[in-house]
C-alpha cells in the first residue's frame, strides 16, 4: 500500500515538473475527468479549481497520466517476472524503476525474457556452456579441448566451437550496458544516409534532394525523416545508417581480456548482426515517432487557424466549383447558407467560344437575380482559369468580389452520407459548390462536416500514425467548436457532435426535436431532448447558444449554474438591461470583492463579465477575414522586389505557402521570414493570416515563386 502511494506521488511529481504546474492542479484535473467532466468544460467552467489551465495543458495532464500509468504497470510486471526467476538484485530493481521509456524497460528485461528456442539455447542444452567459458579464458589448443564436448547435435569440433560462439554472441548482444552505449553512440554520432534506388519511380523528382543525402541523426529534421520514410516505402530511395564501426567494436572488445579468432568472431557477430540492427530499428522508430508528433502538432496548429478564420456573415455567396470538360458547378446560397439555386456552365476551354459567352451571361444573370455579393472559387482543377473568367465577368459588376477558397475535402463531403442526406436531389459536384460557398460564410460550421485529415493543411499527413492524427485533429475541432459556441437552432448534427457532453446520437436527437417541436426557445428547454441527461446538459449547456431566448444569458457563454449569481449581480448593481450604462457599471466593479459577495471564483466572474459586455460575441471576429479580389494576377505580372498582399494557405516545417493570386501558392522559406533567427515558421505566421510579401525569385519554367516577409531594403 505504502509503495503504491509513493509511486502515485512520483507520477504526479513527474507530470508537475514536465508541465510546470502544481500537484494540486493535476489532482483537480484528474478528479474532474474521473467524474465525467470533458476537457472543454474543465477549461472554461472550472478555471478557479484548475488555476486557469487551458485545454492543451489539461489534455497533456490526462495523456501523461495514462502513459506513466502504463509505464509503471509494465515496470511492476517486469520486476515480478525477474524476481520469480530468482535473479532480481537491488541494482536491477533500481534501474528498472528509474527507466523513463517503455523501450528502456524492455532493454533491461531482454536477458531475462522467455525466448523462443535459439541456436544458443540448443548449444546450452547440449552442454557447450563450459566450452564457451574456455574460449573466454583463451586456453591453448581450444580445438583439442572441444573434442570433449561432442554430441549427436554437435558431432564435429567445428560445430561444437560454433555452438559455443553462439552462446557468447547471445550473451554479449544482451548486455544492457553495451546496448545502452551503442544506442547513445548511434543516436549522437551516426549519420542517416539515402541514395537513389529506382529513379523511374520518382517521375516528378519529388525526392531529388534525397538521391544523395547525408545528415547526422542528432540534427536531422522531422520532416526529412518522414520524407525519407516515404521515399523508402515507395521504393525510390535506399535509406541506411552510417556508424563509426571501429569505435563500437573497440568498446565491445573491451569486455574481453583475451583476443583470439573466436572472440573477434563473437564481437563482430554481436555488434553487426544483433546489437546494431536492433538499435537502428529502435532509433528509426523513435525518430519517426518524434517526427510524427511534430507533423501532427503542425497540422493541428494549421487546422485551428483555419477553423478560426473569420466568417463572412450576412452575405449572399455564389459557390464556384471549377472544372475543364465537365463544366463548372455553381450554387447560390442566401445569408444563412440556405441553397437558392444551382447551375452548370462551361466557362473555360475546351468549351467552345459560344459556350463561354453563354457562361458569362448565365453568371451575370445569377449575380443580378440573387444579388450575389461574393463569389467563392474552389482552388482545385481549372481554378485559375476560372478565376480569370470570373474577374472578366465582374468588370460589369463593380460591387461584387471573389475569393479563392481552399476546397480540400469538399469532394469527400459531397460524396458523404451527410451530404446525401442534406441534398438528396443534387449531384456530387453541385453539393461541392454549396460546400465551397458555405466555407466562406462560416468555415467552422462547414469544415466540421469533413474528416479533418482531408482538409490538407499539413505535411506528410498520410505518413504518420492515422490513429494519433485523428485523435489530435479531433481534439482541435472539439476545442475550437466549444471556444466559439454553437447556435443550437441552426447547427448541423456534425457541429453539435463536437460540443462537450454531446455525441452523435444526442446531436441527431436535437435536430429531430427542432424539426418536430420547432425552434428551441431556452437552454432549459434543451433538457427535453431525448437521451440528453443531466450530465450531458451540465457539460454542454454553456457552449450552446439560444439567440431566440428571452433570457439574454442563454446567448452567452455564461453557464446556467451561474445564472443565480448573475441575477444577484444585476440586483447589486441595479442593472435592468445591458446597455452602455450597465457596461460601465460592470467594468468598474472590484473583481475580488464582488466574487466573494457572489460566492464565485474570480476567474469565473471575469468570464461572466466578458460575456455580459459582448453577448453573442464570436471569437473568430478578432481574426483575419478572407482577402476579397476583383482582378486576376498572372505570373508574367510579377517582378522581383514587387510588394504584394497574400493569404497564408499552409505552414510547414521549412516555410509557408502564400496565396498571392497566381496559379501556384508562393513559398516563403523560413530563412526569409525575419531578419532575426526563426526556429519554426509557426512562430511568425498562421494559416489564414493576411501578410505583406515581396517577390524574391521567379521560376517561370516551373511556375514557382519564392517570396519574402522581409522588405528588400530591410534584408541583411
Amino acid at each position: 500500500m505504502f509503495y503504491g502511494i509513493i509511486e502515485f506521488m512520483n507520477k504526479y511529481e513527474k507530470i508537475a515538473q514536465e508541465l510546470s504546474i502544481s500537484l494540486k492542479q493535476i489532482d483537480v484535473v484528474l478528479s474532474l475527468t474521473a467524474e465525467g467532466a470533458t476537457i472543454p468544460f474543465i477549461a472554461r467552467y472550472r478555471k478557479d479549481l484548475t488555476g486557469n489551465l487551458d485545454e492543451v495543458v489539461i489534455k497533456s495532464i490526462i495523456d501523461r497520466d495514462k502513459f506513466l500509468t502504463t509505464l509503471e504497470d509494465r515496470k511492476t510486471t517486469v520486476i515480478t517476472k525477474i524476481d520469480e526467476q530468482g535473479k532480481l538484485t537491488v541494482e536491477l530493481k533500481k534501474a528498472i524503476e528509474a527507466a523513463e521509456k517503455l523501450a528502456d524497460v524492455e532493454e533491461i528485461y531482454l536477458p531475462f525474457k522467455e525466448k523462443r528456442r535459439t541456436k544458443a539455447t540448443i548449444a546450452r542444452e547440449a552442454g557447450l556452456f563450459p566450452l564457451a567459458r574456455l574460449i573466454l579464458q583463451d586456453v591453448p589448443n581450444i580445438e583439442q579441448q572441444a573434442e570433449g564436448f561432442l554430441s549427436d547435435s554437435f558431432s564435429t569440433v567445428k560445430d561444437a566451437l560454433k555452438g559455443a560462439v553462439d552462446i557468447l554472441v547471445e550473451a554479449l548482444s544482451e548486455d544492457s550496458q553495451l546496448r545502452t552505449y551503442t544506442y547513445n553512440e548511434v543516436r549522437n554520432h551516426s549519420r542517416i544516409t539515402s541514395f537513389i534506388k529506382d529513379e523511374e519511380l520518382d517521375e516528378k523528382r519529388v525526392f531529388e534532394i534525397y538521391y544523395d543525402f547525408s545528415e547526422t541523426i542528432a540534427n536531422i529534421s522531422g520532416y526529412r525523416i518522414l520524407a525519407l520514410n516515404r521515399g523508402e516505402k515507395l521504393g525510390v530511395l535506399k535509406v541506411e545508417l552510417e556508424h563509426n564501426i571501429d569505435r563500437i567494436l573497440d568498446v565491445f572488445h573491451g569486455r574481453f581480456k583475451a583476443k583470439n579468432t573466436y572472440i573477434n568472431e563473437i564481437v563482430n557477430q554481436a555488434v553487426k548482426k544483433k546489437v546494431l540492427p536492433a538499435m537502428e530499428r529502435r532509433i528509426r522508430t523513435e525518430l519517426t515517432e518524434i517526427a510524427e508528433e511534430g507533423a501532427i502538432q503542425l497540422f493541428s496548429d494549421n487546422l485551428r487557424s483555419l477553423l478560426l478564420i473569420a466568417p463572412l456573415k450576412g452575405r449572399v455567396v455564389l459557390g464556384f466549383d471549377p472544372a475543364f470538360r465537365t463544366g463548372a458547378k455553381l450554387a447560390v446560397v442566401d445569408t444563412t447558407g440556405k441553397m437558392l439555386t444551382t447551375q452548370v456552365i462551361y466557362p473555360v476551354p475546351p468549351a467552345k467560344p459560344a459556350q463561354i459567352e453563354q457562361a458569362k451571361k448565365n453568371l451575370s444573370d445569377l449575380i443580378e437575380q440573387y444579388q450575389v455579393e461574393i463569389i467563392a472559387i474552389g482552388n482545385g482543377t481549372a481554378s485559375r482559369e476560372s478565376e480569370a473568367f470570373v474577374a472578366d465577368v465582374l468588370k460589369n459588376h463593380p460591387g461584387v468580389s471573389y475569393v479563392i477558397v481552399n476546397e480540400s475535402g469538399a469532394s469527400v463531403y459531397s460524396a458523404s452520407e451527410l451530404a446525401r442526406h442534406e441534398f438528396p436531389e443534387l449531384s456530387v459536384e453541385k453539393r461541392s459548390a454549396i460546400s465551397i460557398a458555405r466555407r466562406l460564410q462560416d468555415p467552422l460550421a462547414e469544415l466540421v462536416k469533413i474528416d479533418p485529415k482531408s482538409i490538407g493543411v499539413g505535411q506528410y499527413q498520410h505518413d504518420v500514425s492515422q490513429k494519433k492524427l485523428s485523435e489530435g485533429l479531433d481534439f482541435v475541432v472539439d476545442t475550437v467548436v466549444n471556444q466559439v459556441g454553437v447556435n443550437i437552432n441552426t447547427a448541423s448534427p456534425s457541429l453539435l457532435s463536437h460540443v462537450a457532453g454531446l455525441n452523435k446520437t444526442i446531436s441527431e436527437n436535437i435536430v429531430t426535436y427542432r424539426e418536430q417541436v420547432g425552434m428551441i426557445r431556452s437552454r432549459k428547454q434543451i433538457k427535453e431532448v431525448p437521451r440528453l441527461g443531466a450530465k450531458a446538459f451540465e457539460q454542454a449547456a454553456g457552449f450552446l447558444r439560444v439567440p431566440e431566448s428571452d433570457n439574454i444569458l442563454d446567448n452567452t457563454g455564461v453557464h446556467p449554474e451561474s445564472y443565480q449569481a448573475v441575477e444577484k449581480l444585476f440586483k447589486r448593481l441595479d442593472i435592468q438591461e445591458l446597455n452602455q450604462e450597465s457596461h460601465d457599471k460592470l467594468r468598474s466593479i472590484s473583481i475580488s470583492e464582488m466574487a466573494d459577495y457572489l460566492d464565485l471564483g474570480q476567474e469565473t466572474l471575469k468570464d461572466i463579465i466578458a460575456d455580459l459586455l459582448k453577448p453573442g460575441r464570436d471569437l473568430r471576429d478578432s481574426f483575419d477575414a478572407p482577402v476579397l479580389r476583383q482582378d486576376v494576377l498572372e505570373l508574367e505580372d510579377l517582378k522581383v522586389g514587387q510588394k504584394l498582399e497574400g493569404v497564408v494557405r499552409n505552414v510547414v516545417d521549412f516555410g509557408a505557402f502564400v496565396d498571392i493570386g497566381i496559379h501556384e501558392d508562393g513559398l516563403v522559406h523560413i530563412s526569409h521570414m525575419s531578419n532575426s533567427f526563426v526556429k519554426h515558421p509557426s512562430q511568425v505566421v498562421s494559416v489564414g493570416d493576411l501578410v505583406t510579401v515581396w517577390v524574391k525569385k521567379i521560376d517561370k519554367e516551373k511556375e514557382k515563386v519564392n517570396l519574402s516577409l522581409v522588405a528588400p531594403d530591410e534584408s541583411n
